[in-house]
Order: C-alpha cells, then structure tokens, then sequence
C-alpha cells in the first residue's frame, strides 16, 4: 500500500511537471491567446507626443507603434502585425520606449496599482518591475517631446478582412508584404518583423529586371557624354594667349657663302611622288638674325667682294700703263 501511494504520488509530480512546461513554452508561441476578440479594424487615435495610436472605442490597452499592434494584458506585453492577432509575448526589458512612455490616460483598462499615478505621466514601470528592470531600462523616461518621430502609417488595407475573411498566419504574411510597405525603425519592432517573416526583398530575377533599365539609362548618358562637343572657351583671347605653351624661337638659318640674297623663307607643304619628279625652283629667302636683321657676315662679304675688284682694277690699270711704254 506505502509503496502504491508513493508511486501514485511520483506521476502526479511528474504531470505537473510537463504541464508546466507546456504552459511555459506555448505562452511564447505566435499562436497565444490573450482573452480578447477584436472582429473589426479599430478606430486608432495618435497620442500626443509620442508617434504611438490607441483604440480610444475599445475597452482594453489596445495600441499602435512602427508597424504593430501592441496589447497590455494581465500584466504582460503582446505585439502582433495584424490588428487581432495571433500574438507574440515581449518581455517588459524589450518593450520599446515610446510604448512606455504613453500616459496612462490611455489606456482604457488600466491596472489596480495604475490608479494612484500621475494621469498625464507614463506609468511607473520602475516601481512595478523592480529595481534590475530600471537599471537595464534607465533614461526610458527622460525624452524631448519636439524630437519624437513621426508615427507610422496604418495598415488600413486590413480593414477589408474582419470576421470570417480574416486570414490565417501563412495569408497574413503575404498580405503583409504585397500592401504594407513600411520598414520599421525601432531595434525590437525590426527583430519581430524578421521573425514573423514580414521583411522582404525583390527575388533575384526582378531586381535583375528592374537594375537593366538603369543600367542602359547610365550607358546612353555616358555615351552621350563622349559623343558631345567640347564646350567652347569662356576665356578672353588675351587670356587664351597666355595660357597657350610658348613655342620655342626658330634656330637662325646660316647664311650661304655668295650665294644670292634670301627675301622671304616659307615652309612648302610635303610634296608627292609626282612633284618629286620635276624640282620646284628654290624660293629666295632672305636670311636674317635672330632679332629679324640681316645676317652679320653679309657686310664683310660685300666689303670683300669690291676689294677684290678694286685690286683687279689696279691692276688693270698697272697693266694698261705698261702696254703704253
């Protein structure tokens, strides 16, 4: 009989047990029932100072922040993307700061211990989650009212999908995603989003479509680019002059020792295999300095040249002289 009763006893122990554990594990399940039915999309009112709504028609804490539905309950926190569930369990340590920080004039059931609070102040989470939560979560309360972000549009595409038509968890998410553009900003909004499967990205194939067009739009204009004229000059032709690179003075050509004068030196184009043949007659040049003066030399060989016929002169003249004697 002893051993009976003990044996009784151990599978009682052992099926509390299990129960526990289911009960602690389905609590964090997305399938979680809060005790609440909404059958219609609710009514949301955007509270001042924070970008967070609230259902003031509905008799539950019942609100709207960065692309959630989030519920205050039996003293735990719920969120979920559409707006009657299923629903996800967030620890009061995550729980975002502007949902904290709604004052609890709004909320429509508000808790016992909420009653001998500031209405126009958020609630005293501190004081009710203890000291190690008020650590963890310092400065939730200390905000400038100016700097809070705008609020997130609604999803009022869900208005169409109450009562029977209301979509399971798999239809939610396509849904979701087809008619709800928005993006979240908050860190635990962002972490829900991935974990319901509600941030996605263009297959491959389209953004492979959707890059081509840009693509050939970025050619044609760089081969625009190339093909276009360059832009005429905006500077002065005193300017353009100063900034044209300095040629380098021509060498000056020696002269030619009793060779003709040189009146004018032109640079003749390249001439082909037929005017090769027949040689052109050589221009007169006349060479001159550096400075566009005659050569130096040409004076002396004048000055030469009638020394010389000075001294046949002479003699000549000694010759005709001798003839005479």
């Amino acid at each position: 009989m002893r051993h009976g009763l003990i044996a009784l006893l151990l599978v009682l122990s052992c099926s509390a047990t299990l129960a526990a554990a289911q009960v602690s594990i389905d609590i964090g399940l997305p399938s979680v029932n809060v005790g609440i039915n909404i059958p219609v999309f609710p009514e949301l009112v955007v509270v001042p100072d924070v970008p967070v709504y609230y259902a003031p028609r509905l008799d539950i804490n019942y609100f709207f922040y960065d692309g959630m539905y989030w519920v205050y309950q039996g003293d735990r926190w719920y969120a979920s993307s559409w707006y009657n569930g299923p629903w996800l369990v967030v620890g009061p340590e995550v729980v975002p700061v502007y949902i904290l920080r709604v004052p609890v004039r709004y909320y429509r059931q508000p808790p016992v211990y909420f009653r001998e609070w500031r209405a126009e102040a958020p609630p005293r989470w501190g004081e009710h989650w203890g000291r190690d939560w008020e650590q963890r979560r310092s400065g939730w309360d200390r905000w400038s009212r100016g700097s809070a972000p705008a609020p997130a549009p609604l999803p009022v595409y869900q208005r169409q999908y109450s009562g029977d038509r209301y979509p399971r968890a798999e239809q939610q998410q396509v849904l979701h995603k087809q008619n709800y553009q928005y993006q979240p900003h908050d860190v635990v909004v962002k972490q829900h989003y991935l974990r319901q499967g509600l941030q996605g990205s263009a297959a491959p194939s389209q953004r492979g479509q959707q890059g081509e067009p840009q693509q050939k739009k970025r050619d044609q204009q760089d081969a625009t680019q190339q093909a276009a004229p360059a832009a005429p000059s905006t500077q002065s032709p005193q300017q353009e002059r100063e900034s044209a690179p300095q040629k380098a003075a021509p060498a000056p050509v020696p002269p030619r020792q009793g060779g003709p004068a040189v009146q004018g030196h032109r640079q003749q184009p390249p001439q082909g295999p037929a005017q090769r043949e027949q040689p052109a007659p050589r221009p007169q040049v006349q060479e001159k300095g550096p400075q566009g003066q005659p050569a130096a030399e040409e004076p002396k060989q004048e000055r030469r040249q009638e020394r010389k016929q000075e001294s046949e002169q002479g003699q000549g003249q000694e010759k005709g002289q001798g003839h005479n004697k």
